[in-house]
C-alpha cells in the first residue's frame, strides 16, 4: 500500500523499505519521527521552488542525516554530520545504488547543518537542508500549507521536540567536543556544559607552529 502523507507519496523501493528498517534500530522515536518530517517537509518546499530531487535519494539523505549521533560512532573522532554522511554512503552502495546517487546523499547529509552552501548545489542536498530548517528551528514553516503542515505532524508527532533533541544532539556529541569547531555542535554544548570553552580560529592562528618560528 502506498504511503502518502499531505500529499506527498513516499517512495516504495527495496530501499526505502530497507532504511526505514535499520534507521528505526538505530535511533530513538524522536528522530525516527524528525527524519520523515525532514523528508515530508522538505518534499513540499521542493514542489513550492519548482525542484525536482530524486525522492528515493532525498527519503534516504533525511532518514541518515542524524544517524551520526548514535552508535556505532566511527573509529576516528569526526563529526557526526559526516558519521552520518558515511553510514549513509555505505547502506547505498551495499544496496547497488551507483557511487554518483551515494555521493549525492552523502553530501546532503555531510552538509546539513551547513549554512548556506547547500542552497547552491543539487535538489537532494537543498532539500534535505531546506527539511531539516523547517523542522528544528521554523525557517519556511510560514512559506507551507497548515494542513499539510498539520497532517505531517498527526502522522509523525513531535512532542517535545525542542528538549528532546537538544539533548540527543548533546549526548551524541559530549564524549567528542573537539568535533564541534567550527560548526554550530558547538552552541549545544556551551547550553549544556557549563565550563565548555569552543575553539576559537584567533587561538588557532596565534598558537600555530609558525608564530615559534619568528
Amino acid at each position: 500500500m502506498t504511503d502518502i502523507i499531505a500529499g506527498v507519496e513516499v517512495p516504495d523501493t527495496k530501499a526505502v523499505a530497507e532504511a526505514t528498517r535499520l534507521v528505526t534500530e538505530m535511533v530513538n522515536p524522536l528522530l525516527f519521527h524528525h527524519s520523515r518530517r525532514v523528508f515530508l517537509l522538505g518534499s513540499l518546499h521542493a514542489s513550492r521552488l519548482g525542484l525536482q530531487p530524486d525522492p528515493e535519494l532525498l527519503y534516504l539523505a533525511a532518514m541518515f542525516h542524524d544517524a551520526g549521533l548514535l552508535t556505532p560512532f566511527s573509529e576516528a573522532p569526526q563529526r557526526f554530520e559526516v558519521d552520518g554522511a558515511d553510514h549513509a554512503r555505505r547502506f547505498l552502495l551495499a544496496q547497488g545504488f551507483s557511487a554518483q546517487a551515494a555521493d549525492t546523499v552523502w553530501a546532503a547529509v555531510a552538509l546539513h547543518t551547513t549554512p548556506e552552501i547547500p542552497g547552491r548545489m543539487g535538489p537532494e542536498i537543498a532539500v534535505t537542508n531546506l527539511g531539516v530548517l523547517t523542522d528544528v528551528i521554523g525557517i519556511g514553516l510560514d512559506a507551507l500549507s497548515q494542513d499539510a503542515v498539520d497532517e505531517i505532524t498527526t502522522a509523525h508527532p513531535r512532542g517535545d521536540f525542542t528538549q528532546g533533541f537538544l539533548q540527543a544532539v548533546y549526548d551524541g556529541l559530549r564524549d567528542r567536543p573537539d568535533t564541534t569547531y567550527g560548526t554550530i555542535n558547538a552552541d549545544v554544548l556551551e547550553h549544556f556544559v557549563p565550563d565548555f570553552k569552543r575553539g576559537s580560529m584567533v587561538e588557532r592562528i596565534t598558537n600555530s607552529p609558525w608564530v615559534a618560528c619568528r
